[in-house]
Parts: structure tokens; sequence; C-alpha cells
């Protein structure tokens, strides 16, 4: 509509008045929808990040281009549109604008949130493992899918439930070979098991997929009682925290029980430090600021962060 415009001004002819021009853009409205909403919502983003891309320009039916509405222009005689068909016509294209911008900020937010590539990270996961874990990878990612457009408190009770019913728990010297080995969600899934470290590394990698902001969530090792009397034995413990504001109360999602609580109904569990995507943190306290020195500080942390990136995870 912008160039009808301009065109009506250069040559002086009331081109956005005419009823031909109702009956064109009408058309070319239907036609070309998709192929506008295409260019915005992938070439637009693509291009800014990709300059060396070319991007042909597609068209649904070649007539529906701006020359050929010049030229019937051209060839016949203008009646004026009433004002209330202008400012219906007007409106309607200045809607699509809206929607196809809102779309356009979506899909960059959806990147500056770092979605995951699910097609690497299923080749990741076949080229190591085979197809045997395909189908509790399409499992994991219908949680993630769906997650999307639900709310946090949905997001933590779906994502916690999949992975305490999926993994099996077993110690890093059954499964790795090693004393201690932090693996990555596909490395988990592969596996099909994994201990409390694994448990809750897959559930914060997956929650960060379906939305949640990096900011709620912070893994937590702490020392957990093996028993309730008092001066019990405690062992190392690994859970992942949600925070719903930096304020808030902490919920824990543990692989020892199936439902999520409050770190104040889980006296078994005595904190001693967390950390996240963003570094380490001396408490648990929601607003409390990173620990100079980032993930560096927590070498195991930083190594897995680069081997999940490897793998299609951003």
């Amino acid at each position: 509509m912008a160039w009808l415009m301009v065109v009506s001004r250069v040559m002086d002819r009331n081109f956005l008045g005419s009823k031909r021009a109702m009956l064109v853009w009408r058309e070319m409205r239907y036609a070309n929808l998709l192929h506008n909403a295409c260019l915005v919502i992938i070439g637009v983003p693509l291009f800014f990040w990709h300059p060396l891309i070319h991007f042909p320009r597609w068209k649904t039916r070649p007539k529906c281009d701006e020359c050929h509405v010049i030229r019937i222009f051209f060839g016949g005689t203008q009646t004026l549109m009433s004002g209330v068909a202008r400012r219906r016509m007007t409106g309607m294209a200045s809607l699509h604008g809206v929607l196809a911008v809102l779309c356009c900020l979506a899909l960059l937010v959806g990147v500056a949130n770092g979605a995951a590539d699910f097609d690497r990270l299923l080749s990741s996961l076949t080229q190591r493992w085979g197809n045997a874990p395909t189908a509790k990878f399409n499992a994991w990612r219908s949680v993630v899918q769906a997650g999307m457009a639900a709310s946090d408190s949905e997001r933590i009770k779906r994502v916690n439930g999949f992975f305490n019913q999926q993994l099996q728990f077993a110690d890093d010297t059954v499964v790795w070979s090693q004393p201690d080995y932090w693996a990555t969600p596909m490395e988990s899934i592969g596996r099909g098991s994994g201990d409390c470290e694994d448990f809750s590394i897959a559930k914060y990698f997956t929650l960060l997929q379906t939305g949640v902001a990096p900011e709620k969530l912070r893994l937590i090792y702490v020392r957990a009682k093996t028993g309730s009397a008092e001066g019990a034995p405690t062992q190392a413990h690994m859970v992942l925290a949600y925070y719903a504001q930096p304020d808030a109360e902490p919920l824990i999602m543990d692989n020892l029980i199936p439902d999520i609580r409050p770190a104040s109904r889980r006296p078994d569990l005595v904190p001693v430090f967390s950390f996240n995507s963003a570094g380490v943190f001396a408490g648990i306290a929601g607003g409390e600021s990173a620990a100079a020195g980032g993930t560096g500080r927590l070498s195991r942390w930083e190594d897995l962060l680069r081997r999940a990136k490897a793998e299609g995870f951003e």
C-alpha cells in the first residue's frame, strides 16, 4: 500500500482512491499474504544474521505485483472510493502489518532465549546411540513444544514428572564408568539413566527450551539427610529450584520424590551453593548476584555447557 501512495503522489492521480485499486488490492491481499508473511518472519532475521545469503523473490501469482497494478491504473478511468471503504482497506493492511511484526518479534525472542535445534539434537543423539532412544527423544520434544504455550507452574510440573518417569537412577560408576560425570540432556536420554546431577541438568535445559526465564532457575548443590533421626548422616545431592520472583521461596524439583515442594518443606536438604548459566552463587537467595568469575568457577558445569552447545542447545 505504501508504494501505491508514492505512485499516486508522483503521477498526480488518485490510484489509492480508485475502485480499480480496491479490487486489485483485495486480490493481491489474499494472493500474496503468505509470501509477505514468510519474508517478514523468516527472511528479515536471517538477513541480519547471514548477510551473504540471497533470498529470491517468491511470488504466489506472477500477475499480483506492483508493476501489474500500475498498468491497470493507467489503462482505465478512476472512480473515487468512499471514505468508509478507504478506511476499511487501510485498516486491514495495517492489521496485517502489525501481525507480521508481532510474528517476527516472537521469532526473535525465541532465538534470543536460546531455542534448541531439534534436528541437530536428534542427529547427535542417533549418531552416538542409534535409533533406540528416538521414541524417548520425540516424547521429550513433545513436552518442550507443549510447554511453550503453558504457564511456568505447568511447565515445571510436566518437565519434573517427565524425567522422574523416563530416567532410571544409576550411579556414574555404573553408567559412565567414572566416579563423577555430569551428562548432557541428550546423553541422559541416550542412556535412559543418570544420577541426581543428570536429572537436575536435564530438567534445567528443558525448562529453558519451554520458555522459563534463566534467572528463575538454579541448580542447587545440597547435603541430603539419609534419615529422619537427629544427626542422621548426609550425602551429596543436587536439585533444581524455580523462583517465581527473585524474593520468592524456591520450589524444589527432585528425583527422590515425585512432587514439587517449597524449600521450607524440604528440611532434609541443606543447601551449600547454587548455579546456573549466569554463574555460581554463594547461597540460594533468588535476588543474589553471581560471584565474579562466571561459570568458570565450576569447571564441570562449564564443560557441560560446551558439550550441550555442541549437541544443539544454544
